[in-house]
């Protein structure tokens, strides 16, 4: 009963401090941001559940956005793979589940992580050049670095996700973008 107790005082403070940021950078109604945090924080404790899965070897990241779920990072094997997803495909609210898991025998350290930050930095900072589209909101766009590959998602019409895409494969360091965009037109 604890851990539900915590479950909810943590939704209720993220709820309010989505409120008092939305303004800031968000675009989307709370009520996304929310349930997609939720969603977020419910992966997250089914991965880390998994004492294999948070071994030093492995990265698991999960990102949501509108309901779309990105696994992204490093695992040793196919089978812890497949065992992550399991841990979250099944979680209520999820529209699409997008599994780039690597499986990889070199794990990504403390600065490579680093540098992928850095790169998710510089990617989102260049997506601010994107004058061209009157419309266009780089709040929009969930930018994520694993590996030196970037993942961009969010809801997005197409020629946004040619720009987007554009732009990013330009920044130093990327060496392939991968989208997972949902398309409003």
């Amino acid at each position: 009963m604890p851990s539900r107790n915590l479950h909810f005082y943590t939704s209720i403070l993220l709820a309010a401090v989505v409120l008092l940021l939305q303004g800031c950078h968000e675009q989307r109604p709370v009520g996304y941001v929310v349930r997609d945090r939720n969603i977020q924080l419910t992966a997250s404790d089914a991965i880390n559940r998994d004492k294999d899965l948070v071994h030093d070897d492995n990265n698991v990241m999960v990102v949501v956005y509108d309901g779309v779920m990105l696994l992204c990072g490093q695992v040793r094997s196919e089978e812890l793979k497949r065992r992550a997803q399991a841990h979250v495909e099944v979680i209520e609210g999820i529209k699409r589940l997008v599994n780039e898991l690597e499986v990889t025998d070199e794990p990504e350290g403390f600065w490579r992580r680093r540098e992928d930050d850095t790169t998710t930095a510089r990617v989102k900072t260049a997506l601010l050049d994107i004058t061209s589209l009157p419309d266009f909101n780089p709040s929009r766009v969930n930018v994520t670095t694993s590996h030196h590959v970037v993942y961009v998602m969010g809801l997005v019409t197409h020629e946004e996700a040619d720009a987007v895409v554009g732009i990013a494969r330009e920044v130093g360091g990327v060496l392939k973008v991968v989208e997972v965009f949902e398309y409003k037109d």
